[in-house]
């Protein structure tokens, strides 16, 4: 377990990223999702992060009912504010925003003190606890500066009452973040998407500024949203299809991979978790199946000689200041994870 920032609150290397529980792209039962669930925690893996905005409160309901059976002081959850649901008529369906649920409620995006407090109220009631662990601003990016004046305050006083262990934000874009990472007192931001093995923008100035400023960082999005857990011309990236270029870059790295007897999965999952700032990687997951195999491919060993090719043929992003010369291979077995 590593802490986040200077807060006593502590994640497993490898968490589980809990969007595919409200139904993203296609349903999941009850009895998968908490299947799911299941798998992660026989796996090790003690930190689980959710939001409203996923299936409209379906995975934070999922969730906490999947929880219930474990002891409350052995894991960790992270959920998120700034997108409030309010009810509507329950007319159609939320696939416009990719989630397969009855729009029961509409988002309205509120960063503000009084929203802050209502929307972290409403997904304890969802989630069934008394308290989570971490709250993120979810991505504030046209609400910049309402969440650095409203939001951010309101989290930093639900800190201090003790209501939350750490405060952070959550985003797929690593511009903003820095910015919270230089301005406020955060303990950890959530970058998705960022830092991958196709977009290492986050190397450039997050991860190097967080690690100064030791503030943690989870990465989630490690998969690119799937175009780099199995690449086919069916793949997403970033939650719609993959551009091209990118699909065939996503096939020579694979091809690489391979050829050195490990995985796109295993480098990618890998390379994610590499930098010093980076405490952990999120792995979304659908199934007990999929959360097993994103446990055995973050255990698997990725060679030197993988990395040095990726590296020399230009399909490894720039590892920015900070990184390690290659990402690690000690990662312990999934059973050994605390």
């Amino acid at each position: 377990m590593s802490p986040l920032g200077r807060s006593g609150v502590e994640v497993t290397p490898l968490g589980f990223g809990a969007a595919a529980l409200g139904n993203l792209y296609t349903p999941v039962t009850d009895e998968k999702a908490r299947a799911a669930v299941r798998a992660a925690w026989e796996c090790g893996i003690r930190y689980f992060d959710t939001a409203p905005h996923y299936g409209l409160g379906l995975s934070e309901r999922r969730l906490g009912a999947a929880l219930r059976e474990y002891d409350r002081s052995r894991y960790t959850v992270s959920t998120k504010v700034g997108r409030r649901l309010v009810p509507a008529d329950g007319t159609g369906d939320d696939l416009a925003d990719g989630f397969a649920v009855p729009a029961t409620h509409r988002r309205v995006r509120d960063f503000t003190a009084d929203g802050i407090r209502r929307t972290l109220e409403a997904s304890l009631d969802r989630l069934g606890l008394d308290r989570v662990d971490v709250v993120y601003l979810h991505d504030p990016d046209d609400h910049v500066e309402q969440a650095l004046r409203e939001g951010y305050p309101a989290l930093e006083r639900l800190r201090a009452e003790g209501v939350v262990g750490a405060i952070g934000v959550g985003m797929n874009q690593a511009g903003t973040l820095t910015r919270f990472v230089r301005d406020t007192d955060v303990d950890v931001v959530l970058c998705a998407g960022r830092y991958t093995l196709l977009d290492g923008s986050a190397a450039t100035g997050l991860l190097p500024e967080a690690l100064r400023r030791g503030v943690s960082v989870v990465v989630g999005g490690a998969f690119n949203s799937g175009l780099l857990a199995d690449p086919t011309p069916r793949s997403t990236y970033d939650y719609v299809p993959a551009p091209r270029e990118l699909l065939d870059r996503a096939l020579r790295i694979k091809e690489v991979t391979e050829r050195h007897g490990t995985t796109l999965r295993a480098a990618a999952l890998a390379f994610a978790s590499a930098h010093p700032a980076v405490v952990s990687v999120l792995a979304g997951a659908r199934s007990e199946a999929e959360i097993r195999d994103c446990a055995q491919q973050f255990a698997t060993p990725v060679p030197d000689a993988c990395w040095r090719e990726l590296r020399d043929t230009g399909l490894l992003p720039p590892a920015g200041a900070g990184t390690r010369v290659a990402p690690h291979t000690g990662v312990r077995a999934a059973g050994e994870l605390p």
